[in-house]
């Protein structure tokens, strides 16, 4: 029996993902090639199920008496396909989940387990179940509930996670008029719009919390701009709507090269080491790299990876990254620091350590506000 493309490559994917990948990035390259409607199945199939990943996992328990933990890879990631298309996908015919799934299970050599696959999910329906706590409910990791409801309150805490168990809204940046082909709504953000119908091809799709980064800096023609940390690129090109003069900066050259368009300086570094610039800038931009805990919705295979231990870490590289893009920071200049996380030790945390003068912080929620969660501090120098 052959396997729609749709579910052979949501299942490639996941198993890439279990192995350390992105889904964000595989999906992007692995379905280019597919037809629409076979590429936004995948989407669905592999995004959806890691977000309510331990939802499956229980689900596969209650079904099978058997652990998910203790099943191989393969026979795991079949199921929780097969269990999400029966459960939370109502226009996927309950047979063409359970006869891939198997058939995805013997094309992983797996063909022992094929009999197992096939009588657990003849089992699955869409009866309801009694989650057993909250942590399976809202399938994320308990240690981050926790840390939520510490830091924003219990009713905060459930925003942010039930936020991650949706599909986020599509918003695009247009400079202009909106071309005709999509239904786009304008936001509270200068040339953000949301995506209410169509198609977003050919439009730039850059989250509308992302979007609200760029203006902190209060731009003007003529600037010197230094984006410290610019990959893929979406910020940078949103700042040069304002005439600045543009350095953008990764450490990776492959993360640049698409932003050859952008008119642009470009320039490799390790921005955890001093800048190799003389010169000073009067606006600086350092989107950091970070947990990205504000973006779960988005990026959901986070949430099973993190752990607190890795929050050290990512702050001491934070700190080292603001401490030398503050070296370049013109006197009386304007520094953004932002990230897509929601935890302390990679914001707040980081800003105490730095000698600069904050002007102001800023925060997005999940759930609270539209679009993925960011923090910024904007600091000057005197």
């Amino acid at each position: 029996m052959s396997i729609s493309p749709a579910r052979l490559t949501a299942f490639e994917i996941l198993r890439l993902v279990e192995g350390g990948g992105y889904a964000s990035d595989l999906l992007a390259s692995r379905t280019a090639a597919l037809d629409s409607r076979d590429a936004g199945l995948a989407e669905e199939i592999v995004l959806g199920a890691l977000r309510v990943q331990a939802q499956l996992d229980f689900l596969i328990q209650h079904f099978s008496e058997r652990p998910a933990g203790r099943l191989d890879p393969e026979v795991r990631i079949a199921l929780r396909m097969g269990i999400y298309q029966i459960r939370y996908l109502t226009r996927v015919p309950a047979h063409a989940a359970v006869s891939e799934s198997v058939e995805l299970v013997k094309r992983a050599r797996k063909r022992s387990a094929a009999g197992f696959v096939n009588a657990v999910l003849r089992k699955v329906d869409r009866s309801p179940v009694a989650w057993p706590g909250r942590a399976i409910e809202l399938s994320h990791p308990a240690w981050m509930l926790d840390r939520w409801e510490r830091r924003y309150g219990l009713e905060t805490a459930m925003k942010i996670a039930r936020a991650n168990l949706a599909t986020p809204e599509t918003y695009v940046r247009i400079t202009g008029s909106p071309p005709p082909g999509a239904e786009l709504e304008a936001t509270d953000v200068p040339g953000a719009y949301r995506l209410v119908a169509g198609s977003a091809r050919g439009l730039r799709i850059q989250d509308i919390g992302s979007q609200a980064i760029v203006p902190l800096l209060e731009l003007e023609a003529g600037q010197t701009f230094l984006d410290v940390s610019a990959a893929p690129g979406n910020k940078t090109a949103q700042a040069m709507e304002s005439g600045v003069r543009a350095v953008a900066c990764d450490v990776h050259f492959r993360r640049l090269a698409p932003m050859r368009g952008l008119g642009c300086d470009l320039v490799v570094m390790d921005a955890t080491r001093p800048l190799p610039f003389r010169r000073r800038f009067d606006r600086i931009l350092l989107d950091a790299p970070c947990s990205g805990t504000g973006t779960l919705a988005r990026n959901p295979e986070i949430k099973w990876r993190l752990r607190p231990e890795d929050l050290p870490a990512l702050q001491e590289r934070q700190t080292a990254m603001l401490r030398n893009a503050l070296e370049r920071l013109a006197p009386g200049g304007r520094l953004v620091y932002s990230t897509c996380s929601l935890e302390p030790e990679e914001n707040e945390d980081v800003i105490q350590k730095v000698p600069a003068r904050v002007l102001r912080l800023w925060q997005r929620l999940p759930g609270v506000d539209p679009g993925d969660g960011f923090f910024a501090a904007v600091l000057t120098s005197d």
